[in-house]
């Protein structure tokens, strides 16, 4: 494992010199550090939890809404009900929607001076972006959780066993870990929270040009290609799959490869905007 040395604060005139180590694991540097940004979130939680009761909320209310208001005029392929068609497309939409708190934490920070600061310390590199997303992911389990549980309320269920529905729920965590680097990444682009309002207005076509309430084969030839290449359509797909839940049945290759394009896409999104994040991290006040 890499040592690497930590820079020592410089003491003050006269005080006594306290024993500072030289040297730790980066690896362990590196936990340590992102561990105290995700902290920092955990802390903001306690103390504002209305916050993250609002975020949780959406969701839940949207799920309610096209159960009970729009269920009716839906279509729904298969023997099983508009919940159980419904509920994985749902689970999808709230991992895309987060991205847009991932973006607004990011460039709040950045516009507060936040970023800066912690930039100043001696950090182990990327601490802070680490430590973002895996307070961003923490934020996700629980929205997750919470969506889960309402669907159940309302009469969702998976019919293919606890594991293949824990495959389904790794495959929707694994979208929003992708998703997070991406808003990571475009919260550093951005200057000010006011132009946050850019992502949030280009997320939902995102996430409606999916299968994730209409067949793509109902939408015209080109709009239909796009919707069965977007990556939330095959984790929809993958997850209806693994929760045993009704489907659209279409018969492409993207549809019958669903689950290994639900990992593939997320693999190939992080392979992108991981390294774009950590450089433009580096090159920010340059």
């Amino acid at each position: 494992m890499t040592a690497v040395s930590v820079p020592a604060p410089a003491p003050a005139p006269g005080a006594a010199t306290a024993p500072v180590p030289e040297e730790r694991p980066a690896l362990a540097w590196l936990v340590a550090d992102s561990w105290t940004v995700t902290r920092r979130t955990f802390l903001h939680w306690r103390q504002q939890p209305w916050g993250i009761a609002v975020g949780l909320c959406f969701p839940v209310l949207t799920l309610l809404m096209f159960a009970y208001l729009f269920g009716g005029g839906f279509a729904v392929p298969g023997d099983g009900g508009y919940e159980a068609f419904l509920v994985p497309g749902m689970l999808a939409l709230s991992v895309l929607f987060g991205i847009e708190g991932t973006v607004l934490e990011v460039v709040t920070d950045a516009s507060k001076g936040i970023t800066d600061r912690f930039r100043a310390m001696p950090m182990a590199p990327g601490a802070l972006l680490v430590g973002r997303s895996a307070a961003d992911m923490a934020t996700a389990v629980i929205g997750l959780v919470t969506l889960v549980a309402t669907g159940r309320l309302i009469g969702w269920t998976w019919d293919e066993g606890l594991g293949r529905a824990a495959l389904a729920v790794g495959l929707l965590l694994l979208l929003r870990f992708a998703f997070i680097w991406v808003g990571i990444y475009l919260g550093l682009l951005l200057k000010t929270p006011e132009a946050a309002v850019v992502v949030q207005v280009l997320v939902w076509p995102v996430g409606f040009v999916s299968n994730a309430y209409v067949a793509p084969s109902t939408m015209p030839g080109w709009l239909g290609a796009v919707s069965e290449a977007n990556p939330m359509s095959a984790t929809v797909a993958a997850t209806r799959d693994l929760f045993g839940n009704p489907s659209w049945g279409a018969d492409s290759w993207m549809a019958e490869n669903a689950v290994a394009l639900a990992v593939a896409w997320p693999l190939a999104l992080l392979a992108v905007f991981v390294p774009l994040a950590l450089r433009r991290h580096r090159s920010l006040g340059r």
